[in-house]
């Protein structure tokens, strides 16, 4: 089977199940911004020097491609989704942010305040994830507000990651410049 189906050369694309919507429409800029933000975290996997570190942001990856299934499901198509990817559920991302927040919460010192994005190369990347993921929160609300329902852990899931990558990017903003 080949990638390229021109299928959509005309600017519509399929949803899951074969549901066919135009390519600006509030699902698929939802999925989207989601799948930059999962590519934006593939950058830093890439680049981060922890094998924890690498570890819980492959996990949340993979959670993201769960909650992409989940935001390219039209509602009547949902059960069917569920039946298929029980596992594919964004409970199960927010349950992990909760844990890591914490966990940085009491390793990095606080109080916390403004940070200005740049101050290491991984921080700066990780501060750019973080943006990623608030407008893909906004797209989402969009999209709730065009009428299209979204699932109940969608929006506190990319609401906590979001958290989670601004002490991430603390975390690793006090590593040496490359030069």
């Amino acid at each position: 089977m080949s990638i390229v189906t021109r299928t959509g050369d005309a600017g519509d694309t399929s949803l899951l199940f074969n549901r066919r919507v135009a390519k600006d429409h509030p699902r698929v800029e939802a999925y989207g911004t989601v799948d930059e933000l999962n590519a934006a975290l593939g950058l830093i996997r890439a680049s981060l020097p922890g094998p924890d570190d690498r570890a819980l942001l492959l996990a949340i990856q993979q959670h993201l491609v769960g909650l992409m299934g989940e935001l390219a499901v039209l509602p009547e198509d949902e059960p069917r989704y569920r039946d298929k990817y029980p596992d594919a559920t964004a409970d199960k991302l927010l349950e992990k942010l909760d844990a890591a927040c914490a966990s940085l919460e009491k390793e990095l010192p606080g109080p916390f305040s403004w940070a200005m994005p740049g101050e290491s190369p991984i921080s700066a990347h990780i501060d750019f994830a973080r943006t990623i993921a608030r407008r893909a929160e906004r797209r989402i609300v969009s999209m709730n507000h065009a009428g299209h329902p979204i699932p109940m852990h969608t929006l506190p899931a990319l609401n906590r990651l979001s958290d989670y990558l601004w002490l991430l990017g603390r975390k690793y903003e006090k590593l040496p410049q490359a030069s």
